[in-house]
């Protein structure tokens, strides 16, 4: 009787999740999602942290004002022209990296390499325009424990802080966009010498793509904090 009682609640259990157990996930995966929480938190401490600095002080940089320039091509005039095509960028290596799994779960090899190489190549492209921005920035003043002696606010504590926020919170991003395209670099070269297809499964693409959503995620919040607060 009990083993009858046992098999109904077994039945009833896959029909209420579709055949499949809701804890029947792969280990790497498990891992993969414990990592992002925990550097979910750290970004969170990151932004809470600059938030009640940006609304405890009397006056702050004004962002339409600090990144009003274009590197290379425009001073002034165009707030938020050059984030914005930065955060483009970065959104649509998250497209390619979203077909490149798509692919991956075809079986599609020469596709997964194309996707992931142009996934890399945004990636690449997002890191090389954070350069030109720091660069400019520099060269205006702001820094590590400096900022414009143009300022004009009245809290100067505000400016400093500002710097040093900006540059260590997004300094710490793209520290992790870097990690991020070096490991698909290798996880590119693992498909191209086969060894996914042999093993007949491209989890570990999947993988790295929740490592790189995350990244994008995390670069939504870093934007809408420091550029449009």
């Amino acid at each position: 009787m009990s083993t009858t009682v046992s098999k109904l609640d077994e039945i009833k259990t896959d029909a209420w999740s579709g055949g499949k157990s809701p804890f029947a996930v792969e280990y790497g995966k498990l891992m993969m999602w414990f990592f992002l929480l925990s550097d979910a938190f750290t970004f969170s401490a990151f932004l809470i942290y600059y938030g009640a600095q940006r609304f405890s002080k009397l006056t702050w940089p004004d962002p339409d004002v600090v990144f009003q320039s274009i590197p290379g091509l425009a001073d002034h005039g165009y707030p938020l022209v050059f984030v914005g095509i930065m955060t483009f960028i970065l959104i649509m290596s998250s497209v390619t990296m979203v077909l490149a799994v798509e692919a991956g779960h075809r079986n599609a090899k020469k596709e997964v390499v194309w996707w992931m190489i142009a996934t890399i190549i945004g990636g690449a492209m997002f890191l090389g325009c954070q350069a030109l921005e720091w660069s400019h920035l520099h060269h205006e003043g702001y820094w590590w424990g400096s900022f414009p002696a143009t300022y004009t606010g009245v809290d100067t504590v505000g400016a400093l802080q500002f710097s040093n926020l900006f540059f260590t919170i997004t300094g710490f991003h793209g520290f992790h966009v870097f990690t991020g395209v070096i490991i698909n670099i290798i996880i590119t070269l693992m498909v191209v010498s086969g060894v996914f297809q042999r093993s007949g499964s491209y989890l570990m693409v999947e993988k790295v793509g929740l490592y790189w959503h995350f990244v994008d995620l995390v670069w939504v919040f870093v934007f809408t904090f420091f550029y449009l607060v």
